[in-house]
């Protein structure tokens, strides 16, 4: 990897007010807090109200951004939005922030990595400022997971929530935050994740076009338990670290369950975990940011940290990084 020029500098968060606890759930489908929890580890979920889009939950994370860390956005030349909920086929999330920031001059587009949104999104960022064709990237990601889960499937409605996440990157060749990268893809495994409004087959499988989301659960929690130790393995031979040097474990918040599974396998404590799904439920590539925050406001990620991002999901694709955290304060 070459090495990098850019450093992440501020993050913000937003969810929605309204909550969906495990107890409203069990009125609407044939299930309980304690199986849910069991399987699951959610209790809760923020959903976003009836005229509540992407967008605006992006809004607020970013606005959360620049108040707390005084953070001036006229100069980001390029906008980067990881979503698979946004609130148009086009024009993207990223260019309605533009708009609503009222930013002068910058490039504006949406990603869609899936639940890998964005480590997907960092890395890109990482690599147009280390090349030097951009200084100042905004990676925002944003998920309204709500508006197209199905509510009536006990399998997938009691995991998913709304939430968002923003994250300023900069260029800075002398404390840079990005130490190594792994990605890969299993295409193959596209049909256990997906969602579309359209009467459509993948590979001769007949699809559910209802616009709601179709999950194998089985079939990703194998997926991922098997990959992703093998992923986290790549990035610790890349940078020369061991896994008793990274400071904090922070994957996409899926199921707490497959988080166990992958911790073991690849040899970290949960304690040195960091998830957001007890009280967020999964927020698909919102689910890093919000555990990050998290971690944050607990007092527990502080600059000088060394962080596993690990980004997974539909596609099947991941995407994993290894930082420096050293934010300004």
């Amino acid at each position: 990897m070459i090495k990098s020029k850019a450093r992440i500098t501020a993050i913000g968060t937003y969810v929605p007010e309204k909550k969906l606890l495990n107890e409203d759930l069990e009125k609407m489908v044939d299930t309980n807090d304690e199986w849910i929890v069991q399987r699951t580890g959610i209790k809760e979920r923020r959903i976003a109200g009836g005229k509540e889009y992407a967008s605006n939950l992006a809004y607020h994370a970013i606005e959360n951004l620049i108040k707390k860390y005084k953070k001036d956005l006229d100069d980001v030349d390029c906008i980067i939005v990881t979503t698979t909920t946004s609130d148009y086929a086009f024009p993207s999330v990223a260019c309605q922030i533009q708009n609503h920031f009222n930013i002068p001059s910058t490039g504006a587009f949406d990603l869609n990595a899936t639940c890998a949104g964005f480590t997907y999104a960092l890395h890109l960022a990482n690599n147009l400022i280390t090349s030097e064709a951009h200084k100042k990237i905004l990676v925002v990601a944003t998920e309204t997971l709500s508006k197209v889960t199905d509510y009536k499937d006990r399998t997938t409605c009691i995991l998913f929530g709304d939430g968002a996440g923003a994250v300023l990157v900069e260029y800075d060749k002398e404390n840079p935050s990005f130490l190594a990268s792994h990605m890969g893809t299993n295409g193959e495994g596209g049909i256990n994740v997906y969602r579309t409004t359209f009467a459509a087959t993948m590979d001769g499988n007949p699809l559910n076009s209802t616009g709601k989301m179709v999950q194998n659960g089985r079939e990703v929690y194998k997926w991922a338990s098997r990959t992703l130790p093998l992923g986290i393995q790549q990035l610790l031979i890349k940078t020369g670290l061991t896994e008793e040097e990274i400071n904090w474990f922070i994957p996409h918040s899926a199921n707490l369950r497959m988080i166990e599974s992958i911790c073991e396998k690849s040899g970290f404590p949960i304690e040195k975990t960091l998830t957001s799904m007890k009280y967020f439920g999964n927020t698909s590539s919102a689910s890093i940011p919000l555990s990050l925050n998290l971690g944050i406001e607990d007092g527990k990620v502080r600059n000088g940290d060394t962080l596993l991002l690990y980004g997974f999901g539909g596609g099947l694709t991941h995407l994993g990084l290894i930082l420096t955290w050293n934010l300004n304060n």
